[in-house]
């Protein structure tokens, strides 16, 4: 048994005994859409003659089951009273147990205070409404007893059953809910065991040959629902992310820029995050998560980074089609590549058709740069040498896109409004200092060539793995890199020198650096807390078990753009829960970063 999707391959089996397991991952919602896992089981192949069935069971109990919200494996027993009365989604309010409750309270108590400012702007009855939690829970959670667990539980939705009983054992009913190898699990079926059987059937005699080989499943449990991000104006105001957004930037003439690494399934490895469930670690749960939390923040531009060949082809691509977004892809060089070439990651970069049209693209490789550098500068002797240490694949994809919205308050309103969009991923070995400040040198001067040609504003975003004073962060937010910067140690090819050298002309910032140079007002104090003051960076944008800081960052053209507004950063400790990234809520160890600009009028450089 496998975890796949629709018209996925079938993975064959000789034996049950081979299957170990199923976890289905759901969405949660009460239409049960694809945003979960499909079962998929097949017999090797059936003898002459002869076809296989396949039945799907939902085995009820006398009882219904309430999932906890924090261990979705584990049975709920407690139930958050503040939750019911604030109309939160009755799935939240569910725990296994009180000391359960009693660790996620500080982060469940958001859910309390978001729904009695939406509903209370005042906060006087907020201690009326949800009372004061203690140690014992008074006021806030009541236990499920065995009457409510078993009658009144539906986990926040209408259950409906089929009305024929195909099978009953003992005080267990089975609902026959498919009849074909894959089945989508739906909201009905959560905290349930489904039950697959496979049949092989005799062609002539249409009679069972031998006795149906079965499989029972876990209890099919709901995926996690992230509390959505915001976007908070740099003015204070919160935007909520689901409100619709469309309306509001096509009369306002700004445009929104996701930058996001997803994490390659290929880097995805349980020996690396042995912390996150295997289920949630699997690609079939993660890229419908991703795509769920991207689609949902409905950008105008995205540009994602660690998207493997093959996923881009057969999932991003057609599914953000959907959504009205044009694709380009550049896949990283592979050099140094041993794997299966269909899953070589790249840049991705995916702008919506109403809001940009196509006008360049420009694809870099730093390899074929690596190759004229030492070509240029470096002995015959040591070429080898150098370019083992130069060559390491990566990519970046610019692309030149023309607004079609009108940009309010720019002098002439017939002059076509472009925008230059690099989107790079700058993989390299922490050791290996002045290859990483060589590949960000190495783009900003082919961006500023661009800039310089067609006096264009300027996007730079990715995944730069780059902390805040680094000697590529200083390059690109300082437009040049102090010659006694202590990364400059490492240079053993001489490809830094002269150090005067290593400079552009780029006006370029860092949008999040917004959150920190605005006055304390309303709104953004939760956001300073998450940056750092010393760099004007975010504490971090990259948080596993073993590293936590900031590497992906969404660099402008200050002096053609300005930053309306930021998508809300994560706290750590909210991360920690779940000991880091990837998690079951976040299917990435990077989050999104998203930042919404406006043109200004242009001054000639």
């Amino acid at each position: 048994m496998v975890n796949q999707e629709d018209n996925a391959k079938l993975i064959c089996v000789s034996t049950l005994e081979d299957v170990k397991k199923v976890i289905f991952g759901l969405s949660g919602e009460s239409s049960g859409d694809q945003n979960g896992m499909i079962g998929v089981f097949s017999q090797s192949a059936p003898i002459h003659g002869s076809f296989l069935t396949y039945k799907w069971y939902r085995v009820q109990s006398d009882r219904k089951v309430a999932i906890c919200s924090v261990h979705p494996s584990e049975q709920a027993t407690l139930q958050c009273l503040g939750c019911v009365k604030a109309k939160i989604p009755v799935a939240k309010s569910y725990h296994c147990s009180p000391k359960c409750f009693s660790d996620a309270w500080r982060h469940h108590r958001l859910l309390h205070e978001r729904a009695a400012s939406a509903v209370n702007e005042n906060g006087n009855e907020e201690e009326e409404l949800f009372g004061r939690f203690n140690s014992t829970g008074s006021g806030v959670n009541t236990s499920l007893t065995s009457s409510q667990s078993s009658g009144s539980l539906t986990n926040g939705t209408t259950t409906l059953y089929p009305v024929a009983v195909t099978q009953r054992n003992g005080g267990e009913t089975w609902f026959e809910v498919g009849h074909s190898k894959t089945y989508t699990p739906s909201a009905d079926d959560i905290g349930h065991v489904l039950k697959f059987e496979c049949a092989v059937i005799d062609a002539e005699t249409k009679l069972p040959l031998g006795h149906a080989s079965t499989v029972l499943t876990s209890r099919v449990i709901p995926a996690p629902s992230p509390t959505p991000r915001r976007l908070i104006s740099v003015s204070g105001v919160d935007i909520p992310v689901h409100l619709d957004l469309d309306s509001r930037l096509s009369s306002s003439g700004t445009f929104t820029v996701l930058s996001y690494n997803i994490l390659s399934d290929a880097y995805a490895t349980n020996e690396l995050y042995s912390y996150c469930p295997s289920w949630a670690l699997s690609w079939t749960y993660r890229r419908q998560n991703l795509l769920r939390e991207i689609v949902g923040y409905r950008a105008d531009i995205v540009c994602l980074q660690e998207v493997q060949s093959d996923h881009f082809e057969e999932f991003f691509a057609p599914e953000l089609d959907k959504h009205s977004y044009q694709a380009m892809f550049k896949r990283k060089t592979a050099e140094v590549f041993s794997g299966n070439i269909n899953t070589v990651d790249g840049c991705a970069t995916f702008f919506r058709r109403d809001r940009f049209v196509h006008v360049k693209k420009y694809e870099v490789e730093f390899n074929k740069a690596a190759q004229s550098l030492t070509e240029a500068l470096v002995p015959s002797a040591q070429k080898k040498t150098a370019l083992s240490r130069l060559v390491k694949d990566n990519v970046a994809l610019i692309v030149v896109l023309e607004a079609k919205f009108n940009n309010q308050g720019v002098d002439n309103p017939g002059k076509r409004q472009l925008v230059c969009v690099a989107n790079t991923h700058v993989n390299v070995p922490q050791e290996l200092k002045d290859v990483k400040l060589w590949q960000v040198h190495t783009l900003l001067k082919g961006l500023e060539k661009i800039a310089a040609s067609a006096d264009i504003p300027m996007l730079v975003c990715g995944d730069f793995n780059s902390v805040p004073g680094s000697a590529p962060h200083a390059l690109l937010a300082m437009g040049k890199v102090d010659p006694m910067h202590p990364d400059l140690a490492v240079d053993p090819l001489g490809i830094l020198r002269p150090a005067t050298k290593l400079m552009h002309q780029l006006p370029l910032v860092s949008a999040y650096s917004s959150f920190a140079r605005m006055p304390v007002v309303l709104g953004l104090e939760q956001q300073r807390r998450r940056m750092d003051p010393s760099t004007n960076e975010p504490l971090f944008t990259n948080c596993t078990r073993d590293f936590i800081g900031t590497r992906d960052y969404i660099f402008y053209s200050a002096d053609s753009l300005t930053v309306e507004s930021l998508l809300e950063l994560l706290d750590e400790e909210s991360l920690r829960k779940d000991t880091a990234l990837p998690s079951a809520e976040w299917s990435s160890d990077h989050i999104a970063l998203v930042a919404e600009f406006r043109c200004k009028p242009r001054t000639r450089r």
